[in-house]
């Protein structure tokens, strides 16, 4: 299920139960557009009916370009949600997964034109453009129907043998800097390098390696950006995130740390003052 809460009902009367709402991802496969009975995610595909996924969202993203919501589903693939005008009985999702040599999607969030990025276990970044799609809909559906809607961009560092193309870096989220809040510009994703001590940024087809030089052994589980002051430059902006390891006292420094916040800045030269 995927739920909701209605803000704005729930400030105007206090009603809970009246506000929220959910649904099923239900998928699209008999082709007509809208939303039928439905056979479970162990059934075969029915010609006559549509098909219920059985996951729920890992990471969310609403979509700036039209009324969608996006998620994805950890090890699986990714998925549109249009809620429709009347949810939960118009609720369509569309369900994609990444093709070979990428696999096992993550965190993920959403650009300025709607295009999904998400972290893979195979140790790439992803990228998912739904508008190369030759298929939405129908039998075939299923989530292998658009492959040319992904590309693959491979992390830094070695990977492991007999599995294609890889990384053995184990991104755990990735996040869009939407507004150009670090200063690599607008809509630059970025990911968690969880086994590089710091973060990742896809700049012009580039990884550009974001690195916590102390104490060694930093792991990031999530990041934001904030412009605190436009009118002061680079000093005015910056990346947070923090040190989402379970054990901090095995990182660099032993015992007595504790997991601790990062605040990544970028000179647009090395002497900027």
């Amino acid at each position: 299920m995927v739920g909701w809460l209605n803000t704005r009902i729930f400030d105007d009367t206090g009603d809970a139960a009246k506000a929220q709402g959910w649904t099923a991802l239900v998928l699209d496969t008999n082709g007509n557009g809208k939303r039928d009975d439905y056979v479970e995610p162990n059934d075969p595909v029915d010609p006559t009916k549509d098909k219920r996924i059985g996951q729920a969202f890992y990471a969310v993203m609403p979509s700036p370009v039209d009324h969608s919501i996006w998620g994805t589903l950890r090890g699986n693939g990714i998925v549109r949600l249009d809620p429709g005008p009347n949810p939960p009985e118009t609720a369509l999702a569309e369900l994609y997964k990444p093709p070979l040599p990428g696999f096992g999607p993550r965190g993920g969030d959403i650009d300025g034109k709607g295009v999904v990025w998400v972290s893979l276990a195979s140790g790439h970044m992803a990228s998912f453009d739904r508008r190369r799609c030759k298929v939405l809909n129908g039998p075939a559906a299923t989530g292998d129907h658009c492959p040319e809607g992904w590309t693959l961009y491979q992390y830094l560092g070695p990977g492991f043998e007999g599995i294609g193309e890889n990384s053995a870096e184990s991104s755990y989220y990735s996040w869009v800097d939407q507004h150009d809040t670090f200063g690599l510009g607008s809509d630059v994703p970025i990911s968690t390098a969880n086994l590089t001590d710091g973060l990742v940024a896809l700049k012009d087809g580039k990884m550009v390696s974001l690195r916590v030089p102390y104490p060694l052994g930093f792991y990031a589980k999530g990041l934001d950006g904030r412009i605190d002051d436009p009118n002061a430059g680079w000093k005015g902006r910056g990346l947070w995130t923090s040190s989402g390891d379970r054990t901090p006292w095995l990182i660099e420094g032993g015992k007595g740390m504790r997991p601790m916040a990062v605040h990544f800045q970028l000179r647009p030269d090395p002497l900027a003052k």
